[in-house]
C-alpha cells in the first residue's frame, strides 16, 4: 500500500490555465514552450512567461514540468540548446521528452535536469521501464492503454510511474500515430496533430460514423486502486483546454484523492465526448467510443460561469504563525513563519504609548488575517513585549505586506532548483558508410516469401508466429518481428529464448522493451521506424544501446535522411502501406463485430484503409502504398531500403521486389510518395 498520495499533475496551455491549476490544488503543472511541444496549437510559454510560471508554481510549492516531447530534426538543435538553457535558468523542475537525441542533448547541457519519459515513447512493460531507467530517466509516463493490473506491474519496478487519469484519449497508442501526418502533413510526433481520427470513418458504409473517436477518460472510480498500487503522479490531459476545464478537473481529482464526493455531472458538462470511459483501466475496453455532441457543447456553456469562481481567488497553501514584539522606543518587530519552515522578520514603526486602548491580540489578529490576495491563512497570533503600547492599522498592514513578500521570496527561492549548465558538444559526425545497398523485406505472412529467391534480399522479417521450421529462407537472413504492443512480456521472453536456441539471431525492435529483451538474449538488434530516429544524436544514442542498423523516421524528408550522420547503417521505407495507427481497441469490432469484419475502414472521401488484428492489437494501414521504385537513384546514399508487404499476394510481392532490384518500375494505379518529399509540419 502506498504511504503517500500521488502527485496531482495539471495541464496549462497558457498563464490563465496555470493560475486555475494552482489555485484549485495542483501539486505540479506541465506546460509547453513555443517550440518542441506536442501541443503546438496551445498558447504556450515564451521565455519570460516560462520564468513567471516557474516563480508562481514554486510560490505555491508546486513543480513545473516542461514538455519538450516532439521529434527534433538536425537543423533545430540550435533552438533546442537555447530552450534547454532558458528552462534551466528559469528553474524548471523536469523535462518531459520522447526523442533520445534530444534527451542526450539535455544530458550534455544540463546534467542535473530530471527527465520524464513521455507517453510518446510507448513504454508499457517492465523491460521498457527498466531500459528507460538505464538511460537515466527518472519517471515514465505510461501508455494510456494499460489496465490497472498492468500499471501495478509497472509500479513494481521502482520507477516513478505517471498515469493519465482524465482527458482525451487517442485511438492510436501514443507515439505510433501517423494518420494526421499522412493525411495532411501535420505530424502528431511534432505537435501538429490535426485530429483526423475525429472525422468520419466507417466499416459498414455509415457516413456519420466516427469509429476512430474515443470518449474522454475519467478515472474517478479508479483513484483508490491507483493510489494503492503506488502511482507517483496522476496526470490530467488538456493543454488545449480552457481554464475552466482545468479548474473543474483539478478540483474533482483533489476531492477524489481526499475521499470526498465528486460532482461527475459538472465534470462531464465542462468537456466530454458523449460521456466518459475507463475501459482501458478496467481492461474491459467496451463502449469506449463517442463524439463531441451538440448537447455536450450546450452543457459546457451553462457550467462555465460557475466554474470560474473556483479559481477567482488565490488558493490557500500555507498556514502562518505570527509573532509581534513591542518595546518602548524601539521599532516593532514582526516574525512570520509558514508550516514549511520559512521565516520572515520585518521591522516597523516605533510604537507609541496608548492614549485610549492598547494593542491587544484580537486587534492584531484582525489586521494580520487580511491575507485574501495571498496563498496564506493565519493560524496563530502572538503578542509579546511591553504592555500599554499601540501601533496604527496602517503600520501593522505595512509590516504584514512586507513579511508576506519576504515569505513569498523565501518559498520561491527554496522551491526553485539550481541546475548545472555545461557547454554542448558538437553534433555527432560519422564518416560516410560504404556498405553495399540491399533490401530488407518485412512481410505479414510467410507465404509472401514463397516466390522470392533468397539472394534478392539481405534480411527477411516475419512476425514471430509466422516462422516455421521448414522455411526455405536461410537462417542467417531470418529476422523476428515482435508484437508492437506487448501483452505478455514474460511469455514473449520465453518464446525468444526458444527461437534463439533454434538458431534465430536477428530481431527487429520498435520500442525500448524490444531492445532490452533482445540485448539480454544476445540477438543482433535492428531498429524499426517506430523508434523515431529523426536526428543524428538519436542515431548515435540507439547505436550505443546496441542497434546494428536503423530504419529512419518515415516523417523525415529524403534530404534530411541522407544528411543524417549515423554510426550504423541507416535505411528508409521505400515501399508499402505504412501502419498509420497502433490500436489496442479495434474500431471494426466496436462498430459491427468481428464476424462482420471486412478488414477495412472507409473515410469521408471514399478511401479504404486496411485494418488487421494480431497479438491483441490492431493496425490501421494507409490507403495507398508508398512507391519509390522509379526514383531509386535518389536513394542510393542510404544504407538499405525497406519494403513492407501487408495486403499483397505472393505474386505481387515477387513482382514488386523485382522492380526494386532492377529499377524497372511499373507505377501502381494508386500510390503515394509518403512524406519523403513533402515532409511534415
Amino acid at each position: 500500500m502506498a504511504d503517500r498520495l500521488p502527485e496531482l499533475l495539471a495541464p496549462a496551455g497558457g498563464p490563465d490555465a496555470l493560475l486555475a491549476a494552482l489555485r484549485c490544488g495542483a501539486d505540479a503543472v506541465y506546460v509547453g514552450a513555443w517550440d518542441f511541444s506536442a501541443r503546438q496549437s496551445a498558447e504556450n510559454f515564451d521565455a519570460a512567461a516560462l520564468q513567471e510560471a516557474c516563480r508562481l508554481c514554486h510560490l505555491y510549492g508546486a513543480k513545473l514540468y516542461l514538455a519538450v516531447n516532439t521529434l527534433v530534426f538536425d537543423n533545430q538543435f540550435v533552438l533546442l540548446d537555447a530552450l534547454i538553457r532558458q528552462a534551466a535558468e528559469a528553474g524548471v523542475d523536469a523535462f518531459i521528452m520522447q526523442d533520445l537525441g534530444a534527451i542526450a542533448r539535455v544530458r550534455q547541457i544540463c546534467p542535473t535536469m530530471p527527465i520524464h519519459a513521455s507517453t510518446q515513447m510507448t513504454i508499457h512493460t517492465v523491460q521498457g521501464a527498466l531500459e528507460a531507467a538505464r538511460l537515466g530517466i527518472r519517471r515514465v509516463v505510461a501508455a494510456r492503454e494499460l489496465s490497472c493490473k498492468e500499471l501495478e506491474t509497472l509500479c513494481s519496478t521502482g520507477m516513478e510511474i505517471e498515469v493519465f487519469c482524465h482527458g482525451a484519449l487517442c485511438m492510436s497508442v501514443s507515439g505510433q500515430c501517423y494518420l494526421s501526418a499522412m493525411v495532411g502533413s501535420r505530424s502528431a510526433n511534432r505537435g501538429r496533430c490535426a485530429q483526423a481520427c475525429r472525422l468520419p470513418f466507417t466499416s459498414c458504409g455509415d457516413p456519420e460514423a466516427c469509429t476512430l473517436s474515443l470518449k474522454d477518460l475519467c478515472s474517478v472510480q479508479q483513484i483508490p486502486a491507483l493510489v494503492q498500487m503506488g502511482v507517483a503522479s496522476l496526470k490530467i490531459e488538456g493543454r488545449m483546454k480552457r481554464p475552466e476545464y482545468v479548474a473543474a478537473a483539478v478540483t474533482a481529482y483533489r476531492q477524489a484523492l481526499q475521499g470526498q464526493p465528486v460532482d461527475l455531472e459538472q465534470l462531464r458538462a465542462v468537456f466530454s465526448r458523449s460521456g466518459f470511459t475507463d475501459g482501458y483501466l478496467t481492461g474491459k475496453r467496451q463502449k469506449m467510443f463517442g463524439i463531441r455532441s451538440r448537447e455536450d457543447v450546450t452543457a459546457a456553456k451553462q457550467v462555465l460561469p460557475k466554474l470560474q469562481s473556483l479559481y477567482a481567488k488565490p488558493g490557500k497553501r500555507a498556514a502562518l504563525h505570527a509573532k509581534l514584539e513591542l518595546a518602548a522606543g524601539q521599532s516593532a518587530r514582526l516574525t512570520l513563519a509558514d508550516d514549511a519552515g520559512h521565516i520572515a522578520c520585518v521591522e516597523g514603526d516605533v510604537p507609541e504609548p496608548a492614549r485610549t486602548a492598547a494593542l491587544d491580540v484580537q486587534r492584531l489578529e484582525r489586521q494580520l488575517s487580511k491575507l485574501g490576495d495571498t496563498i496564506y491563512t493565519l493560524a496563530h497570533t502572538e503578542l509579546t513585549g511591553e504592555q500599554g503600547l499601540m501601533l496604527s492599522a496602517g503600520s501593522l498592514n505595512a509590516m504584514r505586506r512586507a513579511g508576506v513578500q519576504q515569505l513569498d521570496a523565501a518559498r520561491i527561492r527554496d522551491n526553485t532548483p539550481v541546475h548545472t549548465l555545461a557547454w554542448s558538444e558538437p553534433m555527432p559526425i560519422h564518416p560516410a558508410r560504404t556498405e553495399a545497398w540491399g533490401l530488407h523485406i518485412h512481410a505479414r505472412e510467410a507465404a509472401q516469401f514463397s516466390r522470392i529467391p533468397s539472394e534478392q534480399y539481405a534480411l527477411a522479417g516475419l512476425p514471430l508466429e509466422q516462422w516455421q521450421p521448414d522455411s526455405l529462407i536461410p537462417m542467417e537472413k531470418r529476422m523476428l518481428m515482435l508484437p508492437r504492443f506487448i501483452e505478455d512480456e514474460a511469455g514473449l521472453m520465453s518464446r525468444l529464448e526458444e527461437m534463439y536456441s533454434k538458431g534465430y539471431r536477428h530481431l527487429l525492435c520498435s520500442n525500448l522493451a524490444h531492445i532490452a529483451l533482445g540485448r539480454q538474449l544476445g540477438f543482433v538488434l535492428h531498429g524499426d521506424f517506430g523508434l523515431h530516429v529523426a536526428n543524428s544524436a538519436a542515431a548515435d544514442a540507439y547505436s550505443q544501446l546496441g542497434l546494428s542498423d536503423l530504419i529512419l523516421s518515415v516523417e523525415l524528408k529524403r534530404g534530411a535522411m541522407q544528411q543524417l550522420h549515423s554510426p550504423v547503417p541507416s535505411g528508409a521505407v521505400l515501399y508499402g502501406r505504412l501502419p498509420l495507427m497502433l490500436m489496442r481497441n479495434c474500431p471494426i469490432r466496436n462498430e459491427v463485430g468481428c464476424k462482420q469484419c471486412g478488414h477495412a475502414l472507409t473515410d469521408r472521401t471514399g478511401r479504404s484503409f486496411p485494418v488487421y488484428c494480431t497479438g491483441g492489437y490492431a493496425e490501421l494501414l494507409n490507403a495507398e502504398p508508398v512507391y519509390l521504385a522509379d526514383r531509386l537513384e535518389e536513394w542510393n546514399r542510404m544504407g538499405f531500403g525497406v519494403l513492407l508487404f501487408t495486403t499483397e499476394s505472393p505474386e505481387q510481392t515477387a513482382r514488386i521486389i523485382e522492380q526494386y532490384r532492377t529499377g524497372h518500375a511499373v507505377l501502381p494505379e494508386r500510390y503515394t510518395r509518403g512524406l519523403a518529399y513533402r515532409g511534415v509540419q
